[in-house]
């Protein structure tokens, strides 16, 4: 819903030349359990230093590393990473099992922060994936990883032998949820469309028989109880977009994980449509013509098309870039 078609950019994290990538081995929230993760890997190492600051660690090496396995340091009280593409503020650093030496470490510097999600991990390195499954914000997680799991090319890149075991410690310093959270609202709208919902928050939307509203309609769906949208705010979203003459999905994040906006960039009916709206809320939106794409269209959506949106308000200002 951008003014005009960009390409997506895939922006590596700063410490790590991996590629990665939005999709990963889902888990259902509803099992998690951390109490699971206690392996008594935390007595392999001393590690002091506030969550989101760079630790300082002492690693008692050689750490045998035949079995991959995590544990947590500090438990945080925030909420959880209850899904794959659940979008969070990760920290980490790396460091050699056989000699504790640092290996890379990402800057510990909320400027240069960026979102990432459990999916992007799985992708990056499986064993990271699971050490971060169902963390809560604010927990320190501490990794041993088998040289197998690691991979013979990744320890390569890191001037690590072929048998030696990795460590890693994660910092979850932000999460933000996944989908909408709030009170359900009553609408009275005849002729709108209508959203039904996957139990992961995914929205399906139905467009009804007959001509498409002139002007821009809003509905509040869900209503979050979060900061309050302005028009020049930075939005990380889920959303879905269809047109209303073919009912086709042109868009949507909730493959690929949450996408960051910047309200000011967007088509005028998306801004016009989430401003004054709150955090955790979800809203429909149908955009006429004249406040979308108008008489050129773009990509997949064709001229004079009228569009239908669903977005999840999931947070204002997140970090400017991400690896999803």
């Amino acid at each position: 819903m951008r003014k005009s078609s960009a390409a997506l950019a895939t922006l590596a994290l700063a410490a790590v030349a991996l590629t990665g990538c939005a999709a990963g081995p889902s888990f259902d929230g509803a099992a998690c359990d951390r109490a699971a993760s206690s392996s008594g890997i935390e007595d392999l190492a001393n590690i002091t230093g506030d969550v989101g600051s760079k630790p300082d660690v002492e690693l008692f090496t050689p750490i045998g590393g035949q079995s991959s396995t995590f544990g947590d340091i500090v438990v945080g009280s925030g909420p959880a990473l209850t899904n794959s593409t659940q979008s969070a503020v990760f920290e980490f650093s790396l460091f050699s099992g056989e000699t504790g030496e640092p290996v890379a470490a990402t800057a510990y510097d909320d400027d240069r922060a960026q979102l990432a999600s459990v999916g992007y991990w799985a992708q990056t390195v499986p064993a990271f994936g699971n050490a971060l499954e169902c963390a809560t914000e604010g927990s320190r997680v501490l990794a041993v990883v088998s040289p197998e799991d690691f991979g013979a090319q990744n320890l390569s890149s890191f001037g690590l032998e072929a048998d030696e075991p990795v460590v890693a410690v994660f910092d979850v310093v932000r999460t933000f949820p996944s989908r909408a959270e709030g009170a359900l609202q009553y609408n009275d709208a005849s002729g709108m469309p209508t959203v039904v919902r996957a139990p992961d928050g995914r929205p399906g939307i139905i467009v009804p028989d007959g001509d498409a509203p002139t002007d821009l309609e809003v509905q509040t769906l869900i209503k979050g109880d979060g900061a309050t949208v302005a028009e020049d705010d930075t939005l990380l979203v889920n959303y879905t977009g269809v047109t209303w003459d073919d009912r086709e999905v042109f868009d949507s994040s909730w493959d690929r994980g949450a996408a960051t906006f910047d309200l000011a960039n967007l088509i005028p009916g998306f801004t016009q449509g989430l401003t004054g709206q709150t955090v955790g809320s979800q809203v429909l939106i149908v955009v006429p013509p004249e406040l979308g794409y108008g008489e050129q269209g773009s990509g997949a959506v064709p001229a004079n098309a009228t569009l239908v949106f669903v977005v999840d308000i999931l947070g204002i200002d997140p970090p400017a870039s991400s690896q999803q």
